[in-house]
């Protein structure tokens, strides 16, 4: 029985996409596929840089169709255009085959935010050229002593005297930084004080005042410390002055962070085969791993959580792509891909780990550097801390205030996202307002554990009426981050369940992954009772809420079946 709802690169066929992006799409995983899985592993293993795949993207066009948007495209270039839906399927292509790959690809987004948000026409047409010629590009943020902290840049803009500026200053963790043709470089001038002294502007890896220090980790992904020295900016390089520069940063990353999730989705992909294969041909006590119980528990479990993985991030894709002045939910959805997808990635990886157990630290296997990659995810674009601050400042409207929308459909058409570059002033959080999250549950009410993982989800509502945080509560993040992944476990359902009714998955899978929910809210509940400023009141209502999932072995079973299938289902060619 081949499963669908997987990645498979035996039976791939992404025919819901026009032909020039099926062919893209088909094109990159033959290239993965030919190259074969001891060369795939062998330049891991040696930090190779990726020429040959940047060579093959070049000589394909694909970073420059997909990543062009229609703006900037040239007359009769009707294959491009910004398409965060095919975006999504690259980036699980990516993750499946190794995130080094996918990494020169997202900070060649991050790199391509502010430019095209940029309104500076030299160089948006100097970025769609460089694209078109198989460049990479890279996002100059982050500093060593400050992080991502954008009020904080010690990257400075002394004024030449002739309408442009010298930049001095050091950038640090910045991917693609030893070979971008264009670095959108944030800092600050000297002569202005405050926000409006924000610029962000052009640089190019390859000037002589453009000096590469380091590669700051051991890898193939190139992720480096760079410094400038006098680097001459001129007004054809300045991309964003002042707040909008500000903004810009922000919007980017809210466009970068979005691929994280679905990254994940394909590095668990490629491992869960690997790992249901050997568990499944592995002998011990004269029979075969896989008719453990232990074993099918956890394999399950990683297997319905991979699934509500993958159904999450394709429904945000339909709001991300739907977004506009007057609906910003993807606001929300967006940081939950991050924090939440990537951390079920985690999971997944360590329970499959768990039962494959030395197999995973192997050097010819996937898994061994899937199960270090993994980690990375959700410690990129904002740690899963900040995110999960940001998720809460929705959890009021999104629980208690539902407003009426349009019902989004499934958003697979050829158009052009560009709302994501315009998306304005990143302020007003508080009041964005979203549809009701109970319909996606009542849909779904005949579900034994839907219906009881409905009963928390109101638990939780009653929490925000009768024992919200006190002021002093407010403050501490310790105690807030608790409740936030409470919430997000509601959102994080609604969506599986919304993009369940729109593709039909089986119900077996939608009952035993919410059984999964059921103790994982249990197991916040019960986390949020010990923290030393609970209530009386809260640590009541905590314990309050912990439910016990609906057991049903004949349910079980056959999501196990839909497990062992996966058994030789794929193994990349050597």
């Amino acid at each position: 029985m081949a499963d669908a709802t997987l990645f498979n690169p035996r039976t791939y066929d992404p025919a819901h996409f026009d032909p020039e992006t099926r062919r893209l799409l088909r094109a990159t995983v033959d290239w993965f596929e030919d190259r074969g899985k001891r060369r795939l592993i062998e330049d891991y293993r040696t930090r190779a840089w990726l020429a040959d795949f940047l060579a093959f993207s070049a000589k394909e066009g694909l970073f420059a169709t997909f990543l062009t948007p229609a703006s900037a495209s040239a007359a009769g270039e009707r294959d491009k255009r910004w398409d965060t839906a095919r975006i999504a399927a690259l980036n699980e292509i990516f993750g499946f085959y190794g995130l080094d790959y996918w990494y020169a690809w997202q900070v060649t987004i991050l790199g391509l935010g502010p430019v095209w948000q940029s309104e500076n026409t030299t160089a948006r047409t100097r970025a769609a050229e460089l694209l078109s010629q198989g460049e990479v590009f890279a996002f100059g943020l982050s500093e060593k002593a400050h992080g991502a902290d954008i009020y904080s840049t010690d990257m400075l803009l002394e004024p030449d005297g002739d309408g442009g500026f010298l930049a001095s200053g050091s950038k640090y963790y910045i991917g693609n930084g030893n070979a971008a043709g264009l670095v959108s470089v944030f800092g600050r001038r000297t002569d202005v004080e405050g926000p409006d002294g924000y610029v962000f502007f052009a640089a190019d890896s390859r000037h002589p005042a453009y000096h590469l220090v380091k590669n700051v980790v051991d890898s193939s992904k190139y992720v480096s410390e760079f410094r400038l020295e006098n680097y001459p900016v001129g007004p054809d390089d300045v991309l964003h002055t002042g707040r909008a520069a500000f903004d810009a940063a922000l919007n980017t990353v809210n466009v970068g962070k979005f691929n994280l999730c679905t990254a994940s989705v394909g590095i668990c992909e490629h491992a869960m085969y690997e790992a249901v294969t050997h568990a499944h041909h592995r002998i011990l006590y004269g029979r075969p791993v896989t008719a453990f119980p232990h074993v099918r528990r956890e394999l399950a479990d990683a297997y319905v959580r991979l699934i509500g993985m993958k159904l999450f991030s394709d429904r945000a894709v339909d709001y991300f792509r739907t977004a506009g002045p007057d609906d910003r939910r993807y606001l929300l959805f967006n940081p939950m891909t991050k924090m939440k997808v990537t951390t079920e990635g985690e999971k997944v990886i360590d329970l499959m780990w768990d039962v494959i157990a030395a197999k995973g630290f192997e050097k010819d296997t996937y898994f061994s550097q899937a199960a270090t990659e993994i980690r990375g995810l959700p410690k990129l674009e904002g740690t899963v801390h900040v995110n999960l601050a940001l998720i809460l400042k929705f959890m009021g409207n999104h629980l208690l205030a539902p407003a009426e929308y349009e019902p989004v459909p499934t958003r697979l058409d050829v158009a052009d996202d560009a709302f994501l570059f315009r998306q304005g002033p990143a302020r007003g959080l508080g009041s964005i307002r979203f549809h009701d999250w109970r319909a996606a549950y009542d849909a779904y009410a005949h579900i034994p554990n839907v219906a009881r993982f409905r009963e928390q989800a109101d638990a939780l509502c009653e929490f925000v009426t009768t024992a919200a945080p006190d002021e002093a509560q407010g403050k501490d993040l310790d105690f807030l981050l608790a409740i936030g992944q409470l919430f997000a476990l509601v959102v994080y359902g609604q969506l599986i369940l919304e993009q369940g009714r729109l593709t039909g998955i089986e119900e077996n899978v939608l009952d035993e992954l919410f059984a999964v929910f059921i103790r994982d809210f249990s197991a916040y509940a019960v986390e949020l009772h010990g923290k030393d400023s609970a209530t009386a009141e809260q640590q009541r209502w905590a314990l309050g809420a912990v439910r016990r999932p609906v057991v049903d072995e004949a349910r079980s079973a056959r999501v196990w079946e839909r497990v062992e299938a996966l058994a030789g289902a794929y193994e990349m060619a050597p």
